[in-house]
């Protein structure tokens, strides 16, 4: 896996190239930082990333303060896999997802899911002990981005947006992947809403060998992730990214 400087300057036609090639990774880790993402990677048209904690950004208890601490790196991210914005959602612990299409605010009000079919968008949650699910259509390459934590899983948010994504994209749950990002878990959290999602997931149709989850934990490894538990609500924001490339 290549190696790539956050101080390099590298042209737009190598950003798209590398990116196609599932070879970046944005962390002081690069090589490990990500890992757990690697049954999307493979997928061709598709680029996923997990900016994890970016060393020397003070934190705050304040969240729009410390999420413009963490723009510049998360906009640097986004530009490594090829774009120049990215889709978010509000997060507000709701089942709401809306469908992102070209005229889509770049943060949707009141959402904590996103899907969509369209080339050339990216989707971003933000999270610091939640889940964020990523989903794929192996086929047609439609995606979904979400939002779970305790409230969401009781929302099932995430069957909720794989029965979007057969209704409006026509994808079949068989040939959706879906991974968890890095996110707390028992002990640290007396609910284990992980695995609530996976049951989700296979309810909806997905299949157990195209579930992902690393079991990584939030609060157990805060050199490299945020904890809001932990850090008693004074601390950052990961940013999981996940895109279409353009056609």
């Amino acid at each position: 896996m290549a190696r790539t400087s956050n101080k390099e300057k590298l042209p737009d036609y190598r950003l798209g190239n590398l990116a196609k090639q599932g070879r970046f990774r944005y962390a002081s880790c690069v090589e490990e930082a990500s890992f757990f993402l690697n049954p999307l990677i493979n997928i061709e048209g598709v680029c996923a990333d997990f900016v994890e904690r970016v060393p020397g950004i003070p934190t705050s208890t304040n969240k729009e303060e410390t999420l413009s601490k963490l723009l510049p790196q998360h906009a640097l991210a986004a530009l490594k896999l090829g774009y120049n914005s990215t889709h978010l959602a509000e997060q507000v612990h709701g089942p709401k997802i809306i469908t992102v299409i070209p005229d889509t605010p770049l943060i949707s009000d009141g959402t904590d899911g996103l899907i969509s079919n369209r080339p050339g968008t990216l989707l971003g949650i933000h999270v610091a002990d939640c889940g964020a699910v990523y989903l794929v259509d192996q086929r047609s390459k439609a995606i979904a981005l979400l939002h779970s934590g305790k409230k969401g899983t009781e929302a099932n948010i995430t069957g909720q947006a794989i029965e979007r994504m057969t209704q409006e994209f026509d994808s079949n749950p068989a040939d959706l992947i879906a991974v968890l990002a890095p996110c707390i878990r028992p002990p640290h959290y007396e609910i284990d809403f992980a695995s609530t999602i996976r049951e989700q997931a296979l309810a909806a149709g997905i299949s157990a060998e195209n579930y992902h989850d690393k079991n990584l934990c939030t609060a157990s490894n805060l050199e490299r992730y945020y904890s809001y538990r932990v850090e008693k609500g004074n601390t950052g924001r990961m940013l999981a990214l996940l895109g279409i490339l353009p056609s």
